[in-house]
């Protein structure tokens, strides 16, 4: 497995490497000794998303300590947004995008201190998430994901987005809570 760094500190890509045959594909999606040699956390939970093509989720992060994750897309593809949120890096305020998908299974690590969100780009998009942390309501950050101030482009018109997530408030008011 290749591990990449990204533009914003702490963000890694895993990259597999899949065994392809006439009967389909064989991957590895996670290796304990590789992670903990790149300095990953202890995953507490699993969870997993299914999005309908257009669909954005997020920006979402967390104040406080922050949760770290790993996160794949196990079926489809996603344009999948980081915000550093961090007020301490240098990069802080900026954003990278990734393409997550079924073809590459490419793993994103995202520090604590990120925010994340994704759009589906094909019919169903399953994103999968390895946390570190339990969730805790009160720390819940959000910031709209059209915020003029971050600038972010999506792919695709948005077709549906929960009325939580519209109701997000913008980089500003997240930066005061950080």
């Amino acid at each position: 497995m290749q591990v990449l760094r990204s533009t914003l500190p702490g963000v890694l890509v895993f990259r597999p490497e899949p065994h392809r045959d006439d009967r389909g594909l064989f991957t590895r999606t996670f290796e304990l000794a590789l992670a903990r040699e790149h300095g990953l956390p202890e995953f507490l939970q699993d969870s997993q998303s299914r999005s309908r093509q257009g669909t954005v989720r997020g920006l979402h992060g967390r104040a406080g300590v922050g949760e770290a994750k790993l996160v794949r897309c196990a079926h489809g593809a996603v344009h999948d947004v980081l915000v550093d949120a961090r007020p301490e890096s240098p990069r802080f305020g900026r954003h990278e995008v990734f393409r997550l998908d079924d073809e590459t299974f490419d793993h994103l690590f995202v520090p604590a201190g990120l925010l994340h969100g994704f759009q589906a780009l094909t019919e169903l998009a399953d994103v999968c998430y390895r946390i570190d942390s339990e969730h805790q309501p009160a720390d819940d950050l959000q910031v709209r994901y059209d915020d003029p101030d971050l600038g972010i482009r999506w792919p695709l018109p948005v077709t549906a987005i929960s009325a939580r997530d519209l109701a997000a408030g913008s980089w500003l008011e997240a930066r005061a809570r950080l």
